[in-house]
């Protein structure tokens, strides 16, 4: 598959899910443009589009904490990406390792 048949939404982005390659820990979750997904096959690192600030991002360019990237895979619609990396720091701007560190309380229930 190219970047042709991806499923880009109708400002021409894609979600892209980012996990650390050797945890399966789930960093982020980040957009692409077509470009930011070609410099990020081209480079090994990731880029993606900064909505709001509406320009491409690449990610460590400023603090150092790169993600070297193993693979990219999209799903089985072609409407999201999975971007594997390996990461030189945390992936958060907080500091966290990962942008999902806080959860909702949810009421526990037992599965039939």
């Amino acid at each position: 598959m190219t970047a042709d048949n991806l499923k880009w939404d109708e400002k021409g982005l894609i979600p892209a899910i980012v996990q650390d390659a050797t945890t399966g820990q789930v960093l982020t979750l980040a957009y692409m443009n077509a470009e930011s997904l070609r410099r990020t096959l081209e480079s090994g690192e990731t880029w993606f589009w900064s909505r709001s600030r509406r320009e491409l991002w690449h990610k460590g360019a400023t603090s150092g904490n790169r993600q070297r990237v193993h693979e990219v895979r999209y799903d089985c619609d072609a409407d999201a990406l999975l971007v594997r990396v390996t990461p030189r720091g945390p992936a958060c701007h907080t500091g966290q390792t990962s942008c999902f560190y806080r959860s909702i309380e949810t009421q526990k229930e037992s599965m039939p």
